[in-house]
């Protein structure tokens, strides 16, 4: 309706004739679902277990989640991500494995000490950690007497560490006092509590134990776990009201299929749950682990028991060797799709989206579970195993792009990400255009829109062509939108794009020439 002018003199009116440009939504934000040493939120203390919960670096995670722990492979996840060039990630504890939750008690790790009397050793303390769990088996404990003085009774020198914090309480003795080691310890160590057991007080600990048997007595992990529930915003189901979403990791499957909790059928179960997540919410690309210590050959088979067939997933071979943060000095395997998605990440940001997250170096990485041969992966790479490999004086790289599909246009997932990026960004662009006036008017803004986006998009290099018109084509016409089609409150516009796609084989063909005009 026009305005009305009721009065003489100047009216200044708005009127809005620009493009709404369509900005590129982002692409490499991970979720990460698994298990942790604990989860809780460090400002208020409230429980973050199978909370979706965002994270920018790992030393945000560690606040909240805890360290590395025994039994989890989350932690080298989030940390090889943010090593391989992450940014962000959402983080969802299903399971924690350094302190108590609701459905399970904790076992503190313990050891004991003995008087250094090499004839007749007696037990002298017992030693516990003060935080049940796996945690508490990283613990070492030395003790070394102290210089003796003339008329003094005997006293020691507890040394406790955990690998990363140490803590020293020179001058304790076994009798009651100001120095009793019990009340000493009780009261400033942050690691473990010590019981006198010796029945002479005069006895002195020596030696160095290392404390065993913590554990988590919980229920065992199930596909309930992992699912959640959308409601509560838990599990899998709190990840759908999280827009930005472009990744889906989940490396503690095989910290449950290694414990006995889930077996094979279990994994599948899962990774099936995740791929269904994947084609449900559109937009989030699954990366998947194979099981450990499994052949080329094994593989294959089991990815052929499997059969999983989807464009949104992919799947990566072998476990890669890194350092072991909780044994110094160590290393030990741990499953590749946490530095996937790391990599994923600095693939869209120094290349883009377009490029194949593929024959690049994996940070971090110090050897491989088995050095895959070409012709291993010539098994492998068809059925969309995307093998990780070693070359000399290149380092170890990602060595496979493919999907999961047996659909051959979308093959690769450069092509299956940049979709799920031009698709993304159009509809949280052209928002603005729902309930307006079906007309030309704004059949004409929509096209504009999307064909200058496409334009951006296509001079980055993401789409095949020597001109806009070869790469891509925005219809949205009388054609498609007849008065039948306008009647239901319809309004179709047709986009095609043609996305580059990787040179996945060099093919170099050479032979013999000469000049002088022989074949």
């Amino acid at each position: 309706m026009a305005p009305s002018y009721l009065s003489p003199g100047v009216y200044v009116e708005e009127v809005d004739r620009g493009p709404k440009p369509i900005e590129g939504v982002g692409t490499a934000i991970a979720a990460f679902v698994g298990y942790t040493e604990k989860a809780q939120d460090p400002r208020n203390g409230k429980d973050l277990l199978a909370k979706p919960t965002l994270v920018t670096n790992w030393t945000q995670y560690s606040e909240a989640f805890g360290d590395f722990v025994e039994g989890a492979y989350m932690p080298d996840a989030v940390y090889g991500f943010f090593n391989n060039g992450g940014t962000r990630a959402y983080i969802v504890s299903v399971k924690t494995l350094g302190v108590p939750s609701d459905d399970g008690k904790a076992t503190p790790a313990a050891a004991k000490l003995q008087s250094g009397d090499e004839k007749s050793p007696a037990e002298v303390l017992e030693i516990s950690a003060k935080t049940g769990g796996p945690s508490g088996n990283n613990i070492k404990v030395t003790a070394k007497p102290d210089p003796v003085k003339e008329g003094e009774d005997p006293t020691f020198t507890l040394s406790v560490t955990d690998g990363s914090e140490t803590e020293n309480f020179p001058g304790l003795s076994l009798k009651k006092g100001s120095n009793f080691v019990e009340t000493v310890v009780k009261q400033q160590s942050k690691l473990i509590d010590v019981k006198v057991v010796a029945k002479d007080t005069k006895l002195v600990p020596v030696g160095t134990s290392q404390l065993e048997g913590g554990k988590l007595d919980t229920k065992p992990i199930s596909l309930n776990d992992y699912q959640g529930d959308a409601a509560k915003r838990t599990g899998l189901g709190g990840l759908e009201a999280i827009p930005d979403l472009t990744m889906l990791v989940a490396p503690d499957l095989m910290s449950a299929f290694e414990a006995g909790e889930l077996d094979k059928k279990g994994v599948q179960s899962v990774q099936q749950a995740m791929i269904d997540f994947s084609e449900n919410t559109r937009y989030v690309f699954s990366i998947l682990d194979c099981p450990p210590n499994l052949s080329p050959q094994e593989v294959y088979d089991w990815r052929m028991e499997v059969n999983y067939d989807t464009t949104r997933a992919g799947l990566y071979y072998p476990w890669i060797e890194v350092a072991d943060m909780m044994r110094p000095g160590k290393t030990k395997f741990v499953p590749p799709s946490g530095m996937m998605a790391g990599l994923y990440t600095r693939v869209d940001e120094t290349r883009g989206v377009h490029k194949a997250p593929a024959n690049e170096l994996v940070r971090g990485a110090l050897g491989l579970e088995i050095n895959v041969t070409k012709g291993e992966q010539d098994m492998l790479n068809p059925v969309g195993v995307n093998c990780i490999r070693s070359f000399p004086g290149r380092g170890i790289r990602v060595w496979g792009a493919r999907t999961l599909t047996s659909d051959p246009a979308w093959r690769y997932i450069s092509v299956r990400r940049l979709f799920s990026y031009i698709e993304a960004s159009i509809e949280k662009g052209t928002q603005w255009a729902v309930f307006e006036p079906n007309d030309y008017m704004l059949w004409g803004r929509l096209s504009r829109d999307i064909r200058a986006f496409l334009k951006n998009t296509w001079r980055s290099g993401a789409l095949f062509g020597r001109t806009e018109d070869d790469a891509f084509y925005v219809k949205v016409d009388e054609e498609l939108n007849p008065p039948e089609v306008r009647d239901l409150g319809q309004l179709i516009v047709e986009v095609g794009v043609a996305p580059v796609k990787p040179a996945e084989f060099l093919i170099i063909r050479i032979s013999q020439w000469s000049p002088e005009g022989g074949e």
